[in-house]
C-alpha cells in the first residue's frame, strides 16, 4: 500500500524554552543530575534521528542528484 509522505512539522520551542529557562535553584542534586541523564538521552536519541535522516538525504542524492 503506497503512503502519502508527511510534511515534517515545524519545530516547536515552547517546551525547549521552557526547559532551557527554568528555574534550577530549586532543584536538589539528585534532581539536577536525574535532568543531566534525561537531557543527554535526549540529546542521543536527536543525533540519532539527524544522522537517519542524513543517510536518507544522501541516498537520495546519490540517486537523484542534490536535491537541497
Amino acid at each position: 500500500m503506497f503512503e502519502e509522505p508527511v510534511e515534517p512539522r515545524a519545530f516547536n520551542r515552547g517546551a525547549l524554552s521552557e526547559t532551557t529557562h527554568e528555574d534550577l535553584e530549586i532543584y536538589g542534586v539528585a534532581e539536577l543530575e536525574e535532568r543531566i541523564e534525561a537531557l543527554q538521552a535526549e540529546i542521543t536519541r536527536t543525533k540519532a534521528h539527524l544522522e537517519k535522516k542524513r543517510a536518507g538525504r544522501d541516498a537520495a542524492n546519490a540517486l537523484f542528484g542534490r536535491l537541497d
